[in-house]
């Protein structure tokens, strides 16, 4: 790995970690950057699930203060992102490369789509008030279940996706609901991590780099990504995820 390209990903990881924390969609800004330097699709994805583990990890420790209370709500919908990503890993490593290459345009596409949406289901979440169920019952949870199998083969977005699940089920404090977002995505990415590092080929190199960039991002996106511009940030990722789109179309 060039200097240039260490600098690149390092950025890209940073950055991912960041709006990981804030919006859920950091994928869309470090895959397309090991595709521009030329990483084969399901090595790329493969390298950047691992590679985002810690910095999910941090993302959840900077969220500490808003899981407090909500243990029970974590360890029934943790259950079924386990499930999930166990299962959306599997399914990258069984089908083909082809059918991988084939799918991720569309899958980037829909990310984008759901980062565009955001702010209607930010306010959506803040106009709800705090009654209703708290654990979102069965449809909650076979939601959850099936974002898992999403995130676990290829993940960009997967935090919108259960943002908008929380929105329909459950009616409680929006950081509060952020923070549980966080936990479901870092149990997703770590379960397919792991099973990606027991059978399947990693760039180690790739992956250590973006580990430490999306830690300091993960870190960072906790403490002040509130403060930082959403439109700025969906316009990055939706510009990066439309390029990285076409890319690996043509």
């Amino acid at each position: 790995m060039y200097a240039l390209e260490a600098v690149a990903i390092g950025a890209a990881a940073v950055a991912a970690g960041g709006i990981n924390a804030v919006v859920g969609s950091g994928t869309l800004i470090t895959f397309p950057t090991l595709l521009a330097f030329g990483y084969p699709p399901v090595l790329a994805n493969v390298s950047n699930t691992i590679g985002l583990v810690p910095g999910v990890i941090s993302a959840v420790y900077g969220y500490r203060a808003e899981l407090k209370g909500q243990l029970p709500r974590v360890l029934k919908l943790g259950l079924a992102s386990l499930l999930g990503g166990v299962a959306g890993a599997v399914l990258l490593l069984k089908l083909s490369a082809d059918t991988f290459r084939a799918a991720v345009p569309v899958l980037i596409l829909l990310a984008c789509v759901l980062v565009l949406l955001q702010p209607r289901l930010q306010k959506w979440l803040a106009r709800r008030d705090s009654r209703g169920r708290e654990d979102g019952g069965i449809p909650l949870w076979t939601g959850v279940l099936a974002t898992g199998v999403y995130g676990g083969y290829f993940g960009a977005a997967q935090g919108v996706l259960l943002m908008g699940l929380f929105g329909s089920f459950l009616r409680d404090d929006l950081q509060r609901l952020n923070a549980v977002k966080n936990v479901l995505a870092a149990l997703v990415n770590g379960v397919a991590a792991v099973i990606f590092i027991a059978v399947t080929a990693v760039d180690w190199k790739a992956a250590g780099v973006i580990a430490l960039g999306s830690t300091v991002g993960g870190l960072i996106g906790a403490r002040v990504g509130r403060r930082l511009s959403p439109a700025v940030l969906r316009g990055l990722i939706v510009a990066v995820g439309v390029t990285a789109a076409i890319a690996v179309a043509l």
